[in-house]
């Protein structure tokens, strides 16, 4: 907690002030995300399915009872001693066992089935593929906003011209609108496979220490029928529909090589949006918000530095960079397993989705408040313009009876003049006005108006700006999921009449996605739902 104090090696009590923080917890993650990789939902997690397991096991026959399944469900509801698992931890060297000892001494009566016949990664695997999992369903949503947002922005502005960029000089036109739609799509992209990864997650399940489920098969004395239901009671009690059909002691770590790739590939997007509304900023046709009392430099207090998509490139980078950890994880595990990934992972993996989470939250926030010149735009067009309607002119002079040849020739010498006075001495573009003063283009000064209209150098540009949104929507980002995430995140903040509203809407068959709340959530969720969806488990 905020502020609790410690007491170091020389006595001198410490506060979090004192020690290092990660930035990613303290500065800048939401607090749901924030939750789903803590210890509470961890070891609360491995409780769970330390209660799942006794409750297969009780079905299935073995010498487990009614009364030890409800010790430990009134254990886990008791909290978790967290002085006692410290202290066990420190004598046994060994996390999982520690918290063997802790739940235990919470339900004696339950000691001698918990954790029966499982290893380590019954708890360890299972809760990690639980939090990725919740850490998806945190996320999709917040993508969806941001995609929603950025649709919206694209249709308004679907009409504006603006000068279009090459290697960042000046190109052909194309509108505010349309550049939008670039990014655009490229998040919904990300769209599909965060969700596709998400979809692909299955359950390690009841595999045993090397995967081959041998510690079961002898609690059932041979019956492999009684295995494979025990593994698919308890994959259907976490949640998934599936468990991986192979594992060694570990599930294959190539998962956490599909899970960061996609959110990499995010990072990716980001980062190619943020900059570019850097550059933007930079010229002073779009802005990010920006708050009346905030302050852009210490030393220059006119600037308005464009801070939030600087940090979006900042976090963009970090979560990048993150994917080279489940590469090297998954090339260097030895046969069934070897121990070094583990603290790999718990960095690497916790690290990813929040910083997701930040750049997604963050990314929102830029969306939501874009600010456009379409004054200063309109100058920077009008600078360019002249050079880019010069195959215009031409054919239209060819066509009023000119020669094409002497025509070019003309214009190449009054361009050029044009130019050094722009670039030697710092003017505007002349070019138009250095025509209409040129005699030989007489025949088309009653079309130079029309010739110079930005929206005939636009293309179908408005038409593209506004079908990606159309289909966008068309794709609906699965409401009925979105509509239970939400609400689960309403939920986690106590917001209840708005998450039973969200939760209304919905058909609620992603309850058991829930996990990642704390325990009154999951009550208060279906003990409040509306009648229409009595009777769910």
């Amino acid at each position: 907690m905020e502020g609790r104090t410690h007491s170091s090696g020389s006595g001198v009590a410490e506060d979090e002030h004192s020690r290092y923080r990660s930035p990613l917890v303290s500065r800048y993650a939401s607090k749901e995300m924030a939750f789903n990789f803590s210890e509470e939902k961890k070891f609360t997690t491995w409780r769970k399915l330390w209660i799942y397991l006794a409750k297969a096991q009780k079905d299935l026959g073995l010498a487990v009872t009614e009364e030890q399944v409800r010790e430990m469900e009134e254990g886990l509801a008791a909290g978790v001693d967290w002085a006692r698992a410290a202290a066990e931890e420190r004598r046994l060297r060994h996390d999982v066992m520690a918290h063997v000892h802790t739940f235990a001494h919470a339900c004696p009566n339950a000691a001698p089935i918990i954790h029966l016949g499982s290893t380590s990664c019954y708890v360890g695997d299972n809760t990690d593929l639980i939090m990725l999992r919740d850490g998806f369903n945190i996320l999709l949503p917040k993508l969806a906003r941001v995609i929603h947002r950025l649709a919206n922005f694209a249709e308004k502005y679907a009409d504006l011209p603006t000068l279009g960029f090459t290697h960042f000089q000046p190109a052909q036109l194309t509108t505010v609108g349309k550049r939008a739609c670039l990014w655009l799509q490229e998040l919904v992209m990300d769209e599909g496979n965060l969700r596709y990864a998400r979809n692909n997650l299955r359950f390690r399940g009841v595999k045993g220490t090397t995967g081959t489920q041998a510690s079961f098969l002898q609690l059932f004395h041979g019956d492999h029928s009684k295995v494979e239901e025990l593994d698919r009671m308890v994959t259907e009690m976490a949640g998934f529909k599936k468990s991986y059909l192979v594992t060694g002691q570990t599930y294959s770590r190539k998962v956490d090589i599909d899970s960061l790739t996609v959110l990499s590939s995010l990072g990716a997007t980001v980062h190619k949006i943020c900059t570019d509304i850097r550059l933007l900023a930079n010229l002073k046709e779009i802005e990010e918000p920006f708050e009346k009392d905030q302050i852009g430099s210490s030393a220059m207090p006119y600037k308005r530095n464009p801070m939030r998509s600087e940090r979006c490139c900042s976090l963009a980078r970090h979560l990048m960079a993150l994917i080279s950890n489940p590469l090297h994880t998954a090339a260097n595990q030895w046969l069934e397993r070897t121990l070094d990934d583990s603290a790999n992972r718990r960095i690497s993996l916790p690290e990813a989705f929040l910083t997701a989470d930040i750049i997604l939250s963050t990314l929102q926030n830029i969306t939501e408040g874009l600010v456009v010149y379409p004054k200063v735009i309109q100058r920077h067009i009008s600078q360019e313009l002249p050079f880019m309607a010069t195959e215009n002119i031409i054919m239209a002079m060819v066509q009023a009876g000119g020669n094409r040849q002497d025509c070019h020739e003309k214009i190449r010498v009054l361009s050029q003049e044009a130019a050094a006075v722009v670039k030697q001495e710092g003017g505007d573009n002349d070019l138009i006005a250095r025509i209409r003063g040129d005699p030989y283009f007489s025949p088309i000064l009653g079309q130079l108006d029309t010739l110079m209209d930005p929206q005939t150098f636009i293309g179908r540009a408005p038409q593209q700006a506004r079908k990606p949104p159309i289909q966008i929507h068309s794709i609906k980002l699965n409401w009925d999921e979105l509509c239970v995430w939400m609400g689960a995140m309403l939920c986690f903040r106590r917001c209840y009449p708005q998450a039973l509203q969200l939760l209304s809407e919905a058909p609620l068959t992603g309850l058991g996605l829930l996990l990642l709340q704390p325990g009154e959530v999951r009550t208060v969720l279906l003990g409040s739902v509306p009648s229409k969806h009595a009777g769910l488990q």
